[in-house]
C-alpha cells in the first residue's frame, strides 16, 4: 500500500502506474473519499475536543454533553462506511514503477538484457521431441491418467522424474543455505485480508482457488504465504537483509489462458516451487534485487541451460513491483525462451499493508522493504532440462550438478 501523502503529492506518476498496471481504479474517486474521510476524521476530533471541555463542567456540561456523544454516535457509522471504501480503494492502487523501468504496456516493450548460452543439444532440428512425448516414453509423467483423476492442466510425476525434483531441492537448499536463507515451508491456505495485505492481485480476481464458505484462498505463488510470516513484527536492524527459502505447492485457475499449452505440464494448475523472500533496509534494496538475480543465473548456469535476462516493462509488473527481472529458458521443441524465473522488488509496498517493520541506525521504525525471487519453479525447470538434456535414443541425461543427488545419469525408457 502506498502512503496516501505520496499519492496526493505524486498524482500524475500514480495516474501513470494504474494505467501501465491496466488498475480498473478512479484516482479522482479515491482522492475525494480521501478528502471527505479527512473531514470527517476532523469533525470527530473536534467534537472529541469539545466533549473533554464539557466534561470539565461538571453538571453544567450535562446537556452539552449528550449533545456532543449523540453527534458522536451519529458519524460513528459514516466513518465507518468512508473508512472501509477508502481502504478498499487503496488496495487497488498499484506500486509505481522505478525510475529505470521500461515504459510501456506489452510483452514486445520487454527488453532483452542478455543471453548466455548453455548445454549444446544433442539431436536435431528434426529429431526434437518436446517433454510430452518425452514424459509419455520415459514413463515419468502422466497427464492423461491426471486428467481422469483432477481433470485438465494436472499431472502425476512418476519414477525418475520424482527423484530429479527432489534432487533440485536438495541441490538449492545445499546453494542458498550458505547464503544465509532460513527454510520455510509455508501454509498453502492464506486468509483473504492477508492476501490482500501481500498485494498479488490474482489472489483478489478470478486467478486463485477460493474455499468454499470460508474467507480464504490457495496460495498462487509460495512467496504469498511467506511474506506474511513477519507480518507485525519489528525485525532487528542486524538481521537484515533477512531471507527466507520457501517452498510449497502452488494453485492457479489459469483464468485467461484458455487453448494455450494445453499439452505438457508447462501451465499447470497446482505446481511447486522454491521461492527467495528478503527483506531489506531500504538503502540496500537494490543491491539485494540484483543479488537475488545472480542467484538465479547461478542455478541456470550450473543447469547448464541457455537462458535470456528479460528487464520488465512498466505494464508486466503486477501490482506489488516496482521492478521486476525475468529468466527465460530455451524450450527446443518451441523454438522460443519461456519463463522459468522472475525476481521482484516490492520496496515497502507490502510492509506498510503487513505492518513489517526495523529500526534504523537513529531508533526510528521504518518500513522494511521486501523482494522475492524464484529459486526453482519445477514444472518448467524440468522440462527446459529434459528438452536441453535429451539424446538421439531418447534418453535424457542428468545435468551434471545433480550427479551425486541421484543414481542414475540417464533416463531411460522402460522394458516392458
Amino acid at each position: 500500500m502506498l502512503d496516501i501523502k505520496f499519492i496526493r503529492e505524486n498524482k500524475i506518476e500514480v495516474e501513470n502506474a494504474i494505467k501501465f498496471k491496466k488498475i480498473k481504479l478512479d484516482l479522482k474517486k479515491l482522492l475525494l473519499v480521501d478528502e471527505k474521510r479527512r473531514e470527517l476524521l476532523k469533525l470527530e476530533e473536534e467534537l472529541n475536543i469539545e466533549k473533554n471541555k464539557t466534561a470539565k463542567l461538571g453538571k453544567d456540561g450535562i446537556t452539552e454533553g449528550k449533545r456532543i456523544k449523540n453527534d458522536l454516535h451519529k458519524l460513528s457509522p459514516k466513518l465507518e462506511r468512508i473508512n472501509k471504501e477508502f481502504t478498499d480503494l487503496m488496495y487497488l492502487v498499484p506500486n509505481p514503477p522505478a525510475k529505470d523501468v521500461p515504459r510501456g504496456r506489452n510483452e514486445e516493450d520487454n527488453i532483452v538484457i542478455r543471453k548466455v548460452s548453455g548445454i549444446k543439444l544433442q539431436v536435431s532440428d528434426k529429431e526434437i521431441k518436446d517433454h510430452a512425448y518425452l514424459g509419455r516414453t520415459l514413463d515419468i509423467i502422466d497427464t492423461e491418467q491426471a486428467g481422469v483423476t483432477s481433470g485438465s492442466r494436472f499431472s502425476y510425476f512418476k519414477n525418475e522424474m520424482v527423484l530429479m525434483q527432489f534432487a533440485l531441492i536438495n541441490w538449492i537448499m545445499d546453494i542458498l543455505l550458505k547464503e544465509n536463507f532460513i527454510p520455510i515451508i509455508p501454509p498453502v491456505i492464506e486468509k483473504m485480508d492477508v492476501a490482500r495485505g501481500t498485494g498479488y492481485f490474482e489472489a483478489l480476481m478470478d486467478d486463485a482457488y477460493h474455499l468454499k464458505d470460508e474467507d480464504s484462498i490457495l496460495v498462487g505463488t509460495s512467496e504469498q504465504s511467506v511474506v506474511p510470516y513477519e507480518m507485525g513484527r519489528t525485525l532487528a536492524l542486524g538481521d537484515l537483509p533477512k531471507r527466507y527459502l520457501g517452498y510449497s505447492s502452488c494453485f492457479r485457475r489459469e483464468a485467461g489462458s484458455y487453448g494455450k499449452d494445453v499439452t505438457g505440464i508447462i501451465r499447470q494448475h497446482q505446481f511447486d516451487k522454491l521461492e527467495m523472500v528478503s527483506f531489506s533496509t531500504p538503502e540496500n534494496s537494490d543491491k539485494e534485487h540484483e543479488k537475488l538475480l545472480a542467484i538465479e543465473e547461478k542455478i541456470m548456469k550450473e543447469l547448464k541451460l541457455p537462458y535470456q535476462v528479460v528487464k520488465m516493462c512498466s505494464g508486466d509488473l503486477g501490482l506489488p513491483a516496482v521492478r521486476k527481472y525475468d529468466i527465460e529458458a530455451w524450450i527446443p521443441s518451441q523454438k522460443k525462451y519461456r519463463e522459468t524465473h522472475s525476481v521482484s522488488s516490492c520496496t515497502d509496498f507490502q510492509s506498510r499493508r503487513l505492518n513489517i517493520k526495523f529500526r534504523n541506525k537513529d531508533n526510528k521504525l521504518e518500513y522494511v522493504q521486501i523482494l522475492n525471487g524464484t529459486a526453482i519453479a519445477m514444472g518448467r525447470t524440468l522440462v527446459a532440462i529434459m528438452e536441453n538434456y535429451q539424446q538421439p535414443d531418447g534418453s535424457v541425461a542428468v545435468p551434471k550438478v545433480l550427479h551425486k543427488y541421484v543414481s542414475f545419469k540417464q533416463i531411460k525408457a522402460k522394458n516392458k
